[in-house]
């Protein structure tokens, strides 16, 4: 297909994160870009019932702080099981770049999002973003 949209690597989403309106917000963007989402969790417990089938996700967005616990356990399952993960935080965490492909700072805009998954879809395929996205930190893409 000449000018046929090109297939995301991308598709299937976790969305971890504990505030309603973020969580709703989010969801609603992502599908409306036409993104699979997974499931919208607000607890480290119900992420990790959904990596428990790997398969079912291509990336996690996960908040550092949530109800009851931390969003870098459920990035070090996500990393363990083979599943990138992007924290979406208000502060990226030290250590993060062990267990996450890159951070996107709140408050952020829907095109930054995008733009994010985009960035991190180019350095899954080895390619090097030319640019990234106003509060983005891309990890490993030195």
């Amino acid at each position: 297909m000449l000018f046929g949209r090109k297939k995301r690597r991308i598709s299937r989403l976790l969305i971890v994160e504990d505030e309603p309106l973020v969580a709703f917000d989010t969801e609603h963007f992502l599908r409306e870009a036409e993104f699979e989402i997974v499931a919208t969790v607000d607890r480290v417990a119900d992420a990790l019932a959904v990596l428990r089938r790997p398969q079912d996700v291509d990336l996690v967005l996960v908040d550092v702080r949530l109800s009851d616990g931390s969003g870098i356990d459920v990035a070090r399952v996500a990393h363990q099981a083979g599943v990138p993960a992007m924290f979406v935080t208000g502060e990226c965490p030290m250590g993060g770049q062990a267990v996450a492909v890159g951070c996107l700072a709140k408050p952020y805009a829907q095109r930054d999002l995008l733009g994010a998954i985009s960035a991190i879809e180019m350095l899954i395929e080895g390619n090097r973003p030319k640019r990234l996205p106003a509060g983005f930190t891309l990890f490993g893409a030195d």
